[in-house]
């Protein structure tokens, strides 16, 4: 798939900060998350043994889920959704609710144990030569404790704007904190809806890190940019 926009050079001549995606994007999530939630089990199966002999994984995602429905405003914020499924867990099964903080630090320092991506590292470095750097998840990632956060002006997660992607409020808040225009912005995530299309309904410009080689759905507006992997981004940047 090409890029939708043909005035692209005079575009990207407009650009003055680089935002991300994080999950998906820098690093793999779904096996760093399916070992998070492994060590949280065995760690309750050796100190809390009735909530795992009752409740599965399967159990308290679903749960996650429920409670999502029943606080839509607090849907955003998976911290809360894990730490208050875990609390319910704790107490149905005759355990204090002080059980699910304690769950929730070992699932939470097993989700920080990933490698990102090889080509993540260099292209950060040459990218905040050029441009302003920051982040925008709908998830829990800290980049500190994954050691990224000296390279982003600003990292936002749901727990920072009260909603998230593709809400336009939390696109705002970035231009905001970065201190540029939203279409001075270039959003790069792997989310066709989440990331590609609520950047651009919210004015930014877009990439698309389709990692993966999947289709572009069809009823979705094109990002400005399709790429591989972070040196394609670079190659197409003229970095």
């Amino acid at each position: 798939m090409q890029p939708l926009h043909g005035n692209l050079p005079r575009m990207l001549s407009k650009i003055r900060a680089v935002a991300f995606d994080l999950d998906n994007t820098l690093w793999d999530a779904e096996p760093v998350i399916e070992r998070a939630e492994v060590r949280l089990l065995e760690w309750l199966k050796e100190h809390y043994p009735r909530i795992p002999e009752r409740v599965s994984l399967q159990e308290m995602r679903a749960a996650r889920q429920q409670l999502a429905a029943e606080e839509p405003h607090r849907a955003h914020d998976l911290t809360y959704l894990r730490t208050a499924a875990l609390a319910r867990h704790a107490r149905e099964c005759g355990y204090d609710e002080s059980v699910a903080e304690l769950a929730f630090e070992v699932f939470i320092a097993a989700r920080h144990e990933l490698e990102v991506f090889e080509d993540v590292p260099v292209a950060l470095e040459r990218l905040r030569e050029r441009y302003v750097l920051g982040s925008l998840t709908n998830g829990n990632a800290d980049l500190r404790r994954i050691g990224l956060s000296d390279y982003f002006m600003v990292s936002l997660s749901p727990r920072d704007t009260g909603v998230a992607k593709p809400h336009p409020a939390g696109f705002a808040r970035l231009a905001e904190e970065l201190g540029v225009r939203p279409q001075e912005i270039l959003y790069v995530g792997d989310d066709p809806f989440l990331d590609v299309e609520g950047a651009r309904s919210a004015g930014l410009r877009t990439a698309w890190m389709n990692r993966r080689g999947a289709p572009w759905p069809a009823d979705l507006a094109e990002a400005d940019l399709v790429v591989t992997d972070c040196r394609e981004l670079l190659r197409r940047l003229e970095v």
